[in-house]
């Protein structure tokens, strides 16, 4: 009897610790569901935005989507990147198009000069699809913001690289350009901002105001004409990179480094080696890097606050001899 009643509680004991170890093992398999849950939840983006840039290959836009890229990671979103190899406002809107169709949660864009933009921004304001534009801007359409530069402080900061560039003493010409996809409104205040800061030095004046075509031909054959003309031009402001890169080739190719000052706009790899030998004086443009992180921020402000300005700025950079290598360091990690 004793011997029956001892095996009984051996039994016993044993079923109670099997049923413990059964507890513990359902407990942990339970918790790692719950962690596999939350991981998966918290990997989840909180929206789904649609990125359409310029093109694919100019390292502005590289810059553009690293800025984006980093707004994505610390905000939890998802943000598709798309963008015609070269520039192409078809194939822009083409994308804008899908983005709409696709009814993302919001859409950063860039613009270009054509009415199809308008009424695509406004086919998604319709749709409660929040549009930020970026670089160009639609102030016609029903866009939420604008992420991008002041282009009249543009003009007055290269005006200020050129006071430097010719000790105040300057005969100048400009050269803009009538590429439809560049904002003409905008290259207009630039020039504002340019004319309203060298008004205060009398020997510094504007000979004249040329317009180039697309590409660096355009730009090199109005350099050779500012050269040979009797205007006695001894300074360049190109307002674009691809006039300031041509016009960079010719001055050098005419051996008349030192003899003309220039002052442009870009940070591509040939404009800043230009820079670092003194061929170009200096440059200004956008951040880049900045206009893709806050527009990322103005359509979560959005999304969640129904609130954001109309205008943020994102600031002018300002690139000359003393700071270049910053900057080449830096375009040799984004390429």
């Amino acid at each position: 009897m004793k011997a029956a009643v001892f095996f009984l509680n051996i039994v016993k004991k044993y079923i109670i610790l099997i049923l413990l170890i059964l507890i513990a093992i359902t407990s942990i398999f339970l918790y790692k569901i719950h962690k596999e849950r939350d991981s998966i939840s918290s990997a989840a983006p909180r929206y789904h935005f649609y990125m359409i840039a310029q093109n694919s290959v100019d390292p502005f836009w590289k810059e553009v989507k690293q800025g984006i890229e980093s707004a994505a990671k610390d905000y939890g979103v998802a943000v598709e990147f798309n963008a015609p190899r070269f520039n192409n406002p078809m194939d822009e809107l083409r994308y804008l198009d899908i983005a709409i169709t696709s009814n993302v949660d919001g859409i950063i864009t860039h613009v270009s000069s054509n009415q199809d933009f308008t009424n695509l921004i406004n086919k998604a304001y319709n749709k409660d699809i929040p549009v930020v534009t970026i670089e160009n801007d639609d102030k016609k359409s029903n866009r939420s913001a604008f992420v991008g530069t002041n282009s009249f402080l543009l003009g007055k900061q290269a005006a200020n690289l050129m006071i430097e560039a010719t000790k105040g003493r300057a005969n100048i010409a400009i050269i803009v350009s009538n590429d439809y996809e560049l904002d003409t409104v905008s290259q207009n205040i630039k020039i504002n901002g340019f004319l309203s800061t060298i008004k205060n030095y009398p020997d510094m004046k504007v000979a004249k105001i040329y317009t180039s075509k697309m590409g660096i031909l355009s730009a090199e054959e109005i350099t050779q004409s500012i050269i040979s003309s009797d205007n006695n031009i001894d300074a360049i402001y190109a307002t674009n990179s691809v006039d300031t890169l041509g016009a960079a080739q010719l001055i050098v190719e005419l051996n008349k480094v030192g003899g003309i000052s220039l002052v442009g706009y870009g940070d591509t790899k040939n404009i800043l080696r230009y820079i670092g030998k003194g061929i170009i004086y200096g440059t200004v443009m956008s951040d880049p890097y900045k206009m893709g992180y806050e527009s990322v921020k103005a359509l979560i402000d959005i999304k969640e606050n129904n609130n954001v300005s109309t205008f943020i700025d994102t600031g002018v950079k300002v690139i000359t001899k003393e700071n270049v290598l910053k900057y080449q360091k830096k375009a040799e990690s984004i390429e």
